[in-house]
């Protein structure tokens, strides 16, 4: 009979999430790096190789990969055989092994868990309660696998209820570009077949957590017909042209996982839920002998890659004019140098209030850039923690109210931006600019100063601003409203060249 211990618990969460803060699993890591070898976009290859760099640089210095550090989840499976030595309940461990790892003082962790979700919606501030899914099985250990996954990946999930008679494949291929590229791809698609809704979702999570393997299974080829579909939507999805970051290339992709389930025979459930380029996720098992051990992996393993940045425009937001905002093309790269201010959704929403009101805002945006974060706290001598960018689509139904009322030059966030946002854009001679999403502690580096200059209530929402130096973007949306992310995705699949483009 095994007795697991409440402390081995907890500590074993702790680190398993504190190890995945900085440490992408191997597997991801090399497949990322033989999708930027094969890649002939230049845009995608730039994007990757900031992801690759980021990725090293986390490993080597113990911070978060992405400033969206993750809600929680966790799969557990509990031996029939176990005991536990506990006065908690294994939630109350799970939970405190979470908020040990969130709040540790050496390597802090954005909080991001809102509870009241509905209502008022107040930070929980140590990224309580976790995700948990149980099962019972047989015997006498405890199962764990712990996740952290980020709001933009999880934000682009679909599901469907099919008819038995309809094609997976087409409406996998359907719905892939309505998701954008909120999801920060390159990554993975987790999709689960059958059950009942409900389960096609939890099946969906859960393959995202199997090793990438795709390469092995082109190599031996397919045994059954989920190794089938795995395969044909591989090829398919990635002949979407979306690739890296939504810029066009030749992967979007670096693996399909799929789980499937008995379903009734009237249905056919499918659901779809993206992991990003932040892909975090370990593994361990408690067999009473202590708390896991997480074995550092080696730096030699990591990819050396360089990026250059020798043909960017360099921009002095300090000195910026109208006419020069004017002059830039979409896919450009820009490196910014000056102030900029941050704002995300709690912060433009109350800006819009303030503006109804004639109210005036904490800063004046004339002239100025906004870029859509919310950064990770800073420990040691840092100035600030990663600081990647934030899905810009959530802000578009403020960008009208917001570039009519202040007079701002343009804005900084990931992936595309939609119509509403476009038309803003556009009618008001504004930019877009994308910062790689994934590449948060990198873009850090950037951020001479920092400090809070409005909303400081709104914690890692409030108004930041930034002094940075070469931070690298690439403009996304021009003064015409021409954007990157519906050009790029249609020239690469006609590329490509084996789904026709509508």
């Amino acid at each position: 009979m095994t007795v697991i211990k409440q402390d081995d618990v907890i500590q074993s969460v702790a680190d398993a999430l504190q190890y995945i803060s900085y440490y992408h699993p191997l597997d991801f890591i090399q497949a990322i790096n033989a999708a930027y070898e094969k890649e002939e976009s230049q845009a995608a290859k730039d994007a990757m190789a900031q992801i690759l760099i980021n990725s090293r640089m986390c490993a080597e210095g113990h911070r978060p990969i992405c400033q969206d550090t993750g809600i929680v989840t966790v799969f557990v499976k509990v031996g029939m055989n176990v005991q536990w030595d506990a006065a908690m309940s294994l939630d109350d461990m799970i939970n405190e092994g979470v908020r040990r790892a969130y709040l540790h003082p050496d390597n802090v962790l954005r909080a991001s868990i809102l509870k009241d979700p509905a209502g008022k919606r107040q930070n929980t501030k140590d990224n309580t309660p976790a995700v948990i899914h149980y099962e019972i099985v047989a015997g006498d250990t405890v199962d764990i696998t712990v996740a952290a996954k980020g709001g933009g990946s999880e934000n682009k999930s679909k599901m469907a209820m099919l008819n038995p008679s309809d094609s997976i494949v087409d409406w996998v291929l359907k719905t892939v570009p309505t998701m954008g590229a909120g999801w920060c791809p390159p990554g993975m698609l987790g999709i689960g077949i059958g059950g009942t809704a409900e389960k096609a979702m939890l099946l969906a999570k859960e393959s995202l957590m199997d090793p990438v393997d795709i390469q092995e299974l082109i190599a031996r080829g397919a045994q059954n017909r989920v190794e089938e579909l795995r395969l044909e939507l591989y090829e398919k999805v990635n002949a979407l042209g979306i690739g890296a970051q939504g810029l066009g290339g030749l992967t979007t992709v670096v693996d399909i996982k799929i789980r499937d389930y008995p379903t009734h025979a009237a249905s056919l459930p499918v659901a779809i839920i993206p992991n990003c380029a932040a892909t975090r996720h370990v593994h361990f098992e408690l067999d009473g002998s202590g708390a896991a051990e997480f074995t550092p992996p080696k730096l030699e393993d990591w990819p050396q890659v360089t990026w250059d940045s020798s043909s960017a425009r360099r921009v002095n937001l300090d000195t910026i004019t109208h006419e020069e905002v004017m002059t830039w093309q979409t896919g450009e790269t820009l490196l910014l140098s000056g102030t900029m201010y941050t704002g995300r959704d709690a912060a433009h929403k109350r800006m819009v209030e303030m503006i109804a009101k004639g109210e005036p805002l904490p800063v004046d945006l004339k002239g100025k850039f906004i870029y859509y974060v919310g950064p990770v706290d800073p420990v040691r001598d840092e100035v600030v923690g990663p600081a990647g960018p934030t899905t810009a689509t959530r802000m578009d139904k403020f960008t009208e109210t917001v570039l009519g009322a202040t007079g701002l030059f343009g804005m900084i966030g990931k992936s595309e931006r939609g119509p509403s946002g476009i038309s803003a854009i556009k009618s008001h001679q504004a930019a877009y600019l994308m910062a790689v999403g994934g590449a948060a502690y990198l873009v850090s580096k950037a951020i001479r100063k920092a400090k809070v200059v409005g909303f400081a209530d709104l914690g890692m929402e409030a108004i930041y601003e930034f002094v940075v130096e070469d931070m690298p973007v690439s403009v996304a949306v021009d003064v015409h409203g021409n954007s990157v992310h519906e050009t790029a995705p249609k020239i690469w699949q006609a590329k490509i060249g084996k789904i026709p483009v509508v």
